[in-house]
């Protein structure tokens, strides 16, 4: 065994490692970080034995003390429901029309129709409801079906061409391509442009007039401002659902989308809905 080498400054040991002249110092650990892995050690060994921690092929050691955080949170959850169940049980008394009457009751429904939101609708609508290509912003005041608090129960709890629910909305705009010409189609996407826009071709406008009301008017309105009673959205105020250029509303006209929205109601059940309805309707475009 070959003799330390010792450091003819401090007089110290080196470790025996040597790099391009340069040796290291074997300095002893500090007294006091060897106490505190020491006591670290033993505190883990403790720790190990008063609480689960050993994973074993099914499950963990239960530990001297027993100790469960998922039987906790298990208690807390049902002490919640119990705390809940009154107020749950008065929302489903109470019309959804007249839970804004109770300071208590609304602000209970907004909470929870806020968490019951972020689960089952924030996917399609988007976290903070302004919604996504294809599915609506419910923050707008643009309603296809009405945007009253008893109509979003109505469409939350029933659905839109839900075939399974008998009482889901149910409209269908025709696909005008066997219809109308190519040119017609142009001329009345022109005119519905005009309404909130500038069309690219400003003398196709009054030709497309004539050819929405003729064939649009009926559902959409006089005056394209809509009517909730068939579904048929606003056109005059510059929100769209399947797109905004004039392409996209060409295509829409020649060969319109329908969307799907479930039914929740068997989902969720009736205070879950009027809870959800209750938040839709306060986020600004309720009517």
């Amino acid at each position: 065994m070959s003799e330390k080498h010792i450091d003819e400054v401090t007089g110290i040991s080196t470790t025996g490692h040597e790099w391009d002249g340069i040796r290291e110092l074997d300095n002893p650990m500090p007294r006091w970080w060897l106490w505190t892995f020491y006591l670290c050690i033993i505190w883990a060994i403790g720790y190990a034995i008063a609480y689960p921690s050993i994973p074993l092929i099914k499950g963990a050691t239960p530990g001297l003390l027993g100790y469960s955080s998922r039987a906790d949170v298990v208690s807390e959850l049902a002490d919640a429901k119990v705390a809940q169940g009154a107020m749950l049980e008065k929302i489903a008394a109470t019309p959804v029309g007249d839970i804004a009457g109770d300071q208590e009751l609304l602000q209970f429904a907004i909470a929870g129709g806020s968490s019951a939101f972020k689960v089952n609708c924030a996917q399609c609508h988007g976290s903070g409801a302004q919604g996504s290509a294809g599915y609506p912003n419910l923050n707008d005041d643009d309603w296809m079906w009405g945007g009253t608090i008893d109509q979003i129960y109505h469409t939350i709890a029933h659905g839109i061409r839900y075939e399974v629910d008998e009482d889901t909305h149910v409209s269908e705009m025709p696909a005008f391509g066997d219809m109308l010409e190519p040119d017609q189609i142009k001329e009345v996407a022109a005119y519905v442009i005009s309404l909130s826009d500038t069309p690219s071709d400003a003398s196709l406008v009054d030709a497309g007039q004539e050819v929405y009301a003729e064939n649009c008017a009926a559902c959409h309105g006089d005056n394209a401002e809509g009517i909730t009673d068939f579904g048929a959205p606003r056109l005059s105020d510059g929100i769209w659902l399947k797109g905004s250029t004039e392409d996209a509303i060409v295509a829409q006209i020649r060969n319109p989308k329908h969307g799907v929205m479930p039914a929740w109601i068997d989902r969720l059940g009736e205070p879950t809905i009027k809870q959800l309805a209750v938040f839709v309707h306060t986020l600004g475009g309720g009517q």
